[in-house]
């Protein structure tokens, strides 16, 4: 029971803290501001946390926590391109709408920098497991390229992602993340599909 008690209260910190992100702001957000947020204390908030700014590798956490929402409404009978289009549409929607460039740059940058875990890289996510299963039924149905292994497609699709992140926040979010991704995702995945 311990177990689940520390992942509650480590969600709910995280949670707590990209909503106080969203609403106030990266800086204006405080540790107190979080711990009284997210109702617990700040010896919790210090024993998961160095501080305000190892936060920012939890968006991932934030990311994994859409996924599983979206899975739980998306419509089963969709094939697996269609999956895949739904899930990044949805979640590029959030980004566009709710998380900040200056904290996506913050997350990104601090990807490349880090020596250690890198949670976008982080195969056990939410959202590895998740692409693996829909490329594992893609497959199985005749939908997507069998010459091609699960892994190599989930990896494929993950660095696309990355890449039109990257670039937006190169770019300073100057078009829709949405609407390029839009148009641009389903040709990216057609290579995948299987001819006939």
């Amino acid at each position: 029971m311990p177990r689940k008690n520390e992942r509650n209260t480590r969600g709910r910190i995280i949670s707590a803290a990209w909503k106080l992100f969203y609403e106030q702001g990266y800086e204006a957000t405080t540790v107190e501001d979080i711990v009284a947020e997210s109702e617990t204390s700040k010896g919790s908030f210090y024993h998961y946390f160095d501080g305000k700014d190892a936060l920012v590798g939890t968006l991932a956490y934030v990311f994994d926590e859409k996924y599983e929402a979206l899975e739980a409404v998306m419509d089963p009978a969709l094939g697996a391109m269609e999956q895949l289009i739904y899930l990044n549409h949805e979640l590029f929607a959030m980004i566009d709408g709710g998380i900040s460039l200056d904290l996506l740059a913050r997350l990104l940058s601090t990807q490349l920098l880090a020596r250690g875990e890198k949670h976008l890289l982080d195969r056990n996510r939410t959202y590895f497991r998740l692409l693996r299963r829909i490329i594992t039924r893609g497959q199985e149905a005749g939908q997507l390229r069998a010459d091609r292994t699960v892994n190599e497609i989930v990896k494929a699709y993950a660095l696309w992602e990355r890449a039109l992140l990257y670039d937006w926040c190169l770019s300073g979010g100057e078009y829709s993340l949405v609407a390029y991704t839009d148009s641009v995702t389903p040709m990216f995945l057609e290579s995948y599909r299987t001819v006939r």
